[in-house]
Parts: C-alpha cells; structure tokens; sequence
C-alpha cells in the first residue's frame, strides 16, 4: 500500500503544481491514460502532460480524499472524493503499475454529485 499511497501523493502534488516534470514522474514513456474508461486515451507520457496541462485544474482549487478499495503489486483500485468550490465528484481509479513504480496504465470511473 505504501507504494500506492506514494504515487498518489505524487498525483496529488502534481494536480496542485501543474508541473510538467511532477506529472511525467507519474507515468512510464508509453503509459495510457483514459479519462473515462470508454474514451480514447491519451498515449504516452508526453500526450499526458500535454493534455494534462490543457485541463488543468488551478492549484489548490480542489481537495482529494482517497481510500483503498484493492492493491496488489501491480494494481491498484482506489475510491476518491475529489471537491470542488461549486461541485463535487466520486471517482473510482484503477492504476496499473509498471516494474519501476511508474504508472502505466490508468482509467477512471467519475460521477458527479447531485446539487440537491
């Protein structure tokens, strides 16, 4: 678990910097990132910086409260809560590791809450 806890702080501080070396970090040189799990990914680490950046969130803007649902050595499915000033969002990630800690491969699951 420590070895997920650490790349996702990793995301958390890269979500909050919008550093492009903080999010390369994160993934391998020919990592797949879907946002949602039925769209076309963005592929490879540079396409996710890119594309990362052309999205991005400003610093401090949201909050992420995680917990694990299940991790092995290579997979990792966590639930998150991820705030906003004007809305909130469930998400449910599911990150494949590669041998050397990097990301290769992630999807997630997210939902809005209702305003109600």
């Amino acid at each position: 678990m420590t070895a997920t806890s650490a790349w996702i702080d990793g995301y958390v501080r890269a979500w909050n910097s919008n550093d492009p070396d903080d999010i390369a970090a994160l993934f391998s040189d020919d990592a797949v990132y879907f946002t949602e799990p039925y769209s076309s990914p963005w592929h490879g680490r540079e396409e996710i910086v890119s594309n990362w950046l052309a999205r991005k969130d400003q610093p401090g803007e949201t909050t992420f409260t995680w917990h694990p649902v299940s991790v092995a050595d290579d997979l990792s499915v966590i639930q998150g809560v991820t705030t906003y000033p004007d809305k909130t969002f469930s998400n449910l990630w599911v990150i494949r590791f590669g041998p050397d800690g990097r990301c290769r491969e992630f999807t997630e699951w997210w939902m809005e809450h209702d305003s109600r």
